[in-house]
């Protein structure tokens, strides 16, 4: 997710002097931007198969690890399922580090919040992650505190994944993604998901084409608008650019 840096007043002190040491930044700051054809979420697109505009901003401090961050998307799903709001919002917060040289973990909690979206149960939702990761591979698993996405009675529901990510040269990232999203109590709304993509920073913004698809229950994520399947099989275009 990026990297604007917070001490620029720090910086620009030192910078008229050629022989100062340069300075490292205790935090940083920076900002996301992102158009996408459909705005899939663990395989589930959340604007009818349609595209969306995302955009976010992420805290980061370099002395211990821990972060924060807001993100948002415009969606459609809530007024389809007929609720009301045209946007989600994510604030998270978390810490990264090394449980051993070459291991990685990522621990934190994330809301997702749909303003207004009238839905009984509620569409907000709160869970709290554990990742671990070694080289290219990452393994993450979400757990809900709340009932998950507006499903009556699906409080401790639970999302595990994985990702293999890797530089395949010339710049291309290849990125190939599987999870399973279990819904406690509500087992046909239970699936599994997965995603293989390639992107490539061009400079102006990075692009990203992906396979993406689930084989989820169609008649548990038919779109109650045109009753098309929110779970296809399909490509993803995304057009990304951090500042």
């Amino acid at each position: 997710m990026k990297q604007l840096i917070l001490a620029t007043a720090i910086s620009a002190v030192f910078a008229a002097n050629v022989h100062a040491e340069e300075v490292k930044p205790a935090s940083e700051i920076s900002f996301n931007a992102a158009v996408v054809s459909d705005y899939r979420y663990r395989g589930i697109s959340q604007t009818r198969l349609k595209p969306a505009l995302q955009g976010g901003a992420d805290w980061v401090s370099s002395s211990n690890g821990l972060y924060a961050g807001i993100w948002a998307s415009t969606i459609k799903w809530t007024k389809d399922a007929g609720g009301d709001g045209s946007t989600e919002w994510d604030i998270y917060a978390g810490k990264r580090g090394e449980i051993a040289q070459g291991v990685s973990y990522d621990v934190g909690v994330l809301g997702y919040i749909y303003p207004s979206n009238s839905l009984n149960p509620s569409a907000n939702t709160l869970e709290v992650y554990g990742q671990i990761g070694s080289g290219p591979f990452t393994l993450k698993y979400s757990h809900s505190t709340t009932n998950l996405f507006g499903f009556a009675d699906s409080k401790h529901s639970g999302y595990l994944d994985g990702t293999f990510s890797q530089d395949v040269g010339q710049g291309y990232i290849l990125s190939v993604h599987a999870g399973h999203q279990q819904v406690k109590h509500n087992s046909k709304a239970s699936y599994s998901d997965w995603k293989v993509g390639v992107g490539k920073d061009l400079g102006v913004a990075t692009i990203t084409l992906a396979w993406i698809g689930t084989n989820a229950d169609r008649n548990a994520y038919a779109s109650p608008v045109n009753a098309k399947f929110t779970g296809r099989n399909a490509l993803q275009l995304m057009a990304a650019k951090t500042f």
